[in-house]
Formats: structure tokens, sequence, C-alpha cells
């Protein structure tokens, strides 16, 4: 099912009925197969069955969540209700509106959402799930990837329904307050969250808040990065951990608890009783933390195991990864792409296979009882470590190098401190006698946070790592699951695929040369690494192309490499051994002519006029609304032009009706 919702995503054109038909054909075509033909064939027909599936939950899902996207840039009234907060990059206050309003731009063509990040401070109100509010803003639709192969925001936005992203500057005006029933989880949320930080202070308040509803909003950008550089943002992801340790501790407090009171104990199934209220308490995690991939996963793992507890079946097994995979394939076919589902479906498939083999092997037969705490610590996160580390470099570009140390000296402390304080601060706070379980929690969550930037501040923290081709994590992912899932020496095959997949890793090319969906900002492969043609603008292209050479570098220290040369205006280089220039500002239309005397490739922020002189290869406003970001690869004879924009898709309309 995977592997049929991948090449689906990867499709370079979108498909139309007769696809979607010959996909349906080919389903009923696998079953018929598998219910009339030899049970020798049943494998072949159940996994081609499974491809046609992945194509077609794909495909429902894509034309389900289609919405409107923004077609233009909009300055004007913007109007909406409060549904999401949270933090941008450059550590300001982002919200997401739904219900939203846009001066001269009819209901049919109005984004179902759009997010804005708020420049000016908030100082008249308090922003709320619910709140209905209106500021004046910029908005665009959803930038295209800044690469070919690159991140692809818009297909993102698009499965959230996002049309639109922006920032104003304006302030921010109150219209309604919540409705009665309305966004009751996120205000919910909202509450919880300012209940633990108006009792505990500062930054620990803030990752605690965000670790227990998911609400990171408050969290500095500063704290994020040493979170990152120490490998410890997986705690306030809502994920598998969390869940586990959250519904953990509420299933063995009910069960041993209810085994303290006779009656109950020898008349009725406690164990099953415990794991229906713990079922109903992470039911209700997932709605507090907004749904997000992670956590449906983490549910869904949660309810398999519980499920397995109430009939009496193996609660961990990978049959639970496989049943919690089918259903989050179906329902939300897009998470496939998402470093959340790809780390945790790995970090979950190798602690039950590893754990399955350590049981056999070492559990029952050498180590005593009392190491068994220490002993399991250690090995689950030695496993989750290294079946998450290629994932997480490949998405995020770096490679935590004390992140195991990190995590062991942290992960205990979200068990023992951060989740039980929450749970016993949930039970006593209609009581008044919250704050015993609120100090766990800031205990465990200052612990948290000076390991965080203990570790991040070691020299060497941070390896960065450049972007994989295409080929690495399928490679990676199907030859790991060959070494999981065979028995006996047949299983040792799995580790070519692997191998070959880090030996492509190891030498991927990255583009000698790549230009901004503007045109306002290229980047030059160079031996000491990436120079930028400017010091600012464009940012998120130049930290996209840092990022994806694995350059720890910010804008500044690129735009100071050698590389360029010239005024701001008219920037040269050099392209294998090819003279190059970049032209900008309001006369550098006029002066492609002469720009293009001296050299022969040149790349205009801005439109053409008109033909350019023979031997002369521009690259303008015109061409890029087609191509979007551009690389360039020298060859024999020429350049090669590498698009990021290949074909039209659902969340990427092809440019002028095209």
């Amino acid at each position: 099912m995977a592997c049929g919702a991948g090449w689906w995503f990867a499709l370079p054109w979108e498909p139309g009925l007769a696809f979607y038909l010959g996909a349906a054909a080919v389903l009923g075509l696998s079953a018929l197969g598998w219910r009339l033909g030899p049970e020798l064939a049943h494998p072949f027909w159940v996994a081609l069955g499974c491809l046609a599936l992945g194509v077609l939950a794909a495909g429902g899902r894509a034309h389900l969540q289609a919405a409107p996207i923004l077609g233009f840039r909009y300055f004007g009234p913007i109007e909406g209700r409060i549904v999401e907060i949270d933090r941008s990059q450059a550590d300001l206050i982002r919200l997401t509106l739904d219900r939203v309003v846009l001066e001269r731009v009819a209901p049919e063509r109005t984004p179902a959402r759009v997010r804005i990040s708020l420049h000016h401070p908030v100082t008249y109100i308090r922003p709320e799930p619910g709140l209905t509010v209106m500021t004046t803003g910029h908005l665009a639709a959803p930038p295209q990837p800044s690469e070919p192969n690159g991140f692809d925001f818009p297909r993102m936005a698009f499965f959230q329904r996002l049309g639109a992203v922006g920032y104003t500057r304006a302030p921010l005006l109150a219209l309604e307050p919540p409705a009665p029933g309305e966004q009751r989880i996120n205000r919910l949320r909202a509450r919880l969250s300012a209940a633990i930080q108006s009792r505990i202070p500062g930054q620990p308040g803030a990752f605690a808040a965000g670790a227990v509803t998911g609400d990171r909003s408050s969290i500095a950008q500063a704290t994020v990065e040493d979170l990152r550089a120490s490998n410890l943002s997986h705690l306030l992801a809502i994920s598998g951990m969390n869940m586990a340790f959250l519904t953990g501790f509420v299933f063995a407090a009910l069960r041993y608890g209810l085994a303290l009171i006779p009656p109950m104990a020898l008349r009725l199934p406690v164990k099953k009783l415990a794991a229906l209220l713990a079922l109903a308490v992470a039911a209700f995690y997932l709605a507090l933390s907004g749904f997000n991939v992670a956590t449906e996963r983490a549910f869904v793992m949660v309810a398999v195991m519980l499920g397995a507890v109430l009939f009496d079946r193996r609660a961990l097994s990978l049959r639970s990864v496989a049943i919690s995979a089918t259903i989050l394939l179906l329902l939300q076919p897009e998470s496939l792409l998402s470093p959340g589902f790809q780390m945790s479906f790995a970090a979950t498939v190798a602690l039950i296979a590893g754990f399955g083999m350590v049981e056999r092997r070492v559990l029952r037969e050498q180590l005593p009882r009392w190491t068994l705490p220490l002993f399991t610590a250690l090995l689950s996160t030695l496993i989750a470590g290294f079946a998450t580390a290629p994932y997480g470099a490949a998405h995020f570009n770096r490679y935590t190098d004390y992140g195991l140390l990190a995590n062991l000296l942290t992960v205990p402390t979200m068990g023992l401190l951060v989740m039980p304080g929450a749970v016993i601060a949930a039970l006593l706070a209609p009581v008044g006698l919250a704050q015993p379980g609120l100090w766990l929690m800031e205990l465990g969550a200052r612990w948290i946070l000076a390991v965080a930037h203990w570790i991040a501040g070691w020299e060497g923290a941070v390896t960065g790592l450049p972007t994989p081709g295409p080929w690495v994590l399928p490679l990676l992912t199907l030859g790991a699951l060959w070494v999981v899932l065979w028995r006996g020496p047949v299983r040792l095959l799995g580790l070519g695929p692997m191998a070959l997949a880090f030996g492509l890793w190891a030498v991927v090319q990255r583009p000698p040369l790549l230009v901004s969906p503007d045109g306002a900002l290229v980047g030059l492969l160079t031996p000491q690494g990436r120079a930028l043609s400017a010091a600012s603008g464009a940012g998120f292209a130049a930290e996209t192309w840092l990022q994806n050479d694995g350059d720890l570098a910010d804008q500044p220290a690129a735009a100071a490499r050698a590389g360029f040369d010239g005024p701001k205006t008219a920037r040269r280089f050099t392209l294998g051994g090819a003279p190059g220039l970049l032209l900008k500002g309001k006369d550098a239309p006029l002066r492609l002519a002469e720009a293009c005397r001296s050299a022969g490739l040149v790349i205009l922020a801005g439109t053409g006029q008109g033909p350019p002189p023979p031997g002369c290869r521009v690259i303008d406003e015109n061409v890029l609304a087609r191509t979007g970001a551009i690389a360039l690869w020298p060859e024999e004879g020429g350049l090669r032009l590498q698009p990021a924009v290949t074909g039209a898709r659902l969340w990427r309309p092809a440019p002028n009706g095209q």
C-alpha cells in the first residue's frame, strides 16, 4: 500500500478518471485471483491488490481534501476564526484561520484556511482558538519547492486545506468571541497550557505544556534549537513515547490499584477494565493533541495493543504495527511522506523486532530481574536511535553526534516524572491538589532543558549531511523490512539494498547552481561550500539550499564566500568555466542586451523584453513561472536545466491555465 501511494505522489501529472478506473480494475482482478487462483499465487495477488489500493487511497484522499488555493498576491483585510496557534522559525506568533473572508475575493476562490505570522506585538487581545479576528496583511499561495526534488510545501499545505500563507504588520483586532461549543478541544488545550505555564514559569513551563497538550506557541526558538541539536525535539512531539508513557502509567495504576481492592479483584476482570479506561484516556489525549500524524499512529498502536489485551491476544507484535500502518495509509496516505510517520514506524518495528530477539536470548536466560529496567531503557534508546537516525538525517540534514547520550539522560525522566506528573495533576486538580503533579513535571522539564542546552553547546554536537537521492530511503526501508520479516540466513539478503542505499547517499551530487523561484537569489557550489549571491532576501530558499547541502552556515556566512563579484545589481560568477551574470534592479531588463555580450547565462530578476540575443541563455520571471526554482548542471555542449515544477498536480495548478 505504501509503495502504491508513494508512486501516486511521484507522478509528474495529475491522473484522470481512466487511471482510477484502471486501478479499481486491478484491485478487482487481484481479489478474483486471490479468491479463485491457486494458493501459491496468493501473495502475488495480495501484493498487486495492495498496490492498487494504495493508489486509490491517495487519489481519493487528495480529491476529498481539495480546496481553493490563492492564485495571486493579496494585500488587504483578512478575517477569520483562529483554529491553531504556533510559532514560526522567526520566533513569531503564527495563527491559522478558517472561515476566511478576503476583500474582493469571491467565496468560491477564498482559501479554506490561511496562516499568518504576526509581526506586530499582540497587545490589544489575547489570541485563543475560536476567536474571530481581523487584520490587514499580505497573503500568497504556499511557496513552491526551492529546488528540484526539494521539500514540497504546497503538497503538505494542500492536505491541510491551507490555501495561503503570509504575514501582517498591523494590529490584530477581535471581532467575535468564541461561540459556545465551538473549538471546544482547542480551547481546552489552550486553557490547560495556560494553567501549566501559570504554575511552572519560563521555558520549563512552555516545554511541559508542549509535551502534554501539544501547544508549543510559547516555546522560544532558542529552546527549539537546543532540543534539535541534542536530538530531543521528539520529546515535544506527542507521539508513541508520550502516548506509551501516559497510557502505560494509567493502565498500570488502574490494574494494580483495582487489584488492591479484593471485592473488585475477585469479581471483575481488572486487567480488561484497566485496558478500557486506558483506551479512553488515550482517545482523549489524541483529541487534545490536535490529531497530528504521529499521535494518530501512536493511538492506533495503543488501541491495537489494548484491544489485544481485551481479546486475550499478544499485545505487541508486528501484526499490530501492520494494522496501524494500514489504517493510517487508508485514512491519511499523505502521512507516508512525513518524517513523523517514517521515524515513528521505523522505531516501532525495530523495537518490537529487536526486543523479540533479545527476549529469547538474553532476558530469559542471563540478566537478573533487578537490572531489567535499566537494561530495557538502554536497549530501547539504542534500537530506536539507530532505527530513526537515517530518516532524521535525510529529512533534517543533521546528525546529532551526542543524541544517544542526551536521550539516555532524559527519556527516563519523561516516563518517571513528566507524564506521571501530568496524570497526577489532572486527577487532583478538581480538589485543588494539582501542585505535587506540577512539581514533578517542573523537575522533569528543567532537567530535560538543562541537558539539551548542555549537550547542544558541545563542539561538534551537530554534523551536517546532504539530502539523499529519491531512491535512498525506499531502498533502505525495503531492505530493513526484509531483514526484520524473514527468518533464517535468507534475511541477510536485505543487507544488500541497505548497503546500496547508503552507497548512493555517500556519492550524492548536489546541483552546481541553484536559482530561487523569483530569480532574486543564486547559489553556486564551491570547494568551500555553496556561495550565495546576497546576504539577505529569499531567506527560505537560502536556508533550504544550505540545509540540503548539509551546510551548517547561515545566509550571511554563505554570501561572504568567494564565488560572486560585482555590485548587488550585477553579480558575476563562473559555472563550468563559462561566465554568468545575475541582474537585479528596476532597470535590469534594459541592461539585458549588454549583459548577454559578456555572459552566456543571464539570470534576470524581472521580465525580459523580447527574445534574448543569439547564444545567450536568459532565465527570467517568465521562465521561472513555468519551471519554479531551477538547478543548472554543466554538461558537454552546454547547460542542463532541471526544473523544480515538472507538471500540474492538484496542489500545483498549471501556470496561466496551461
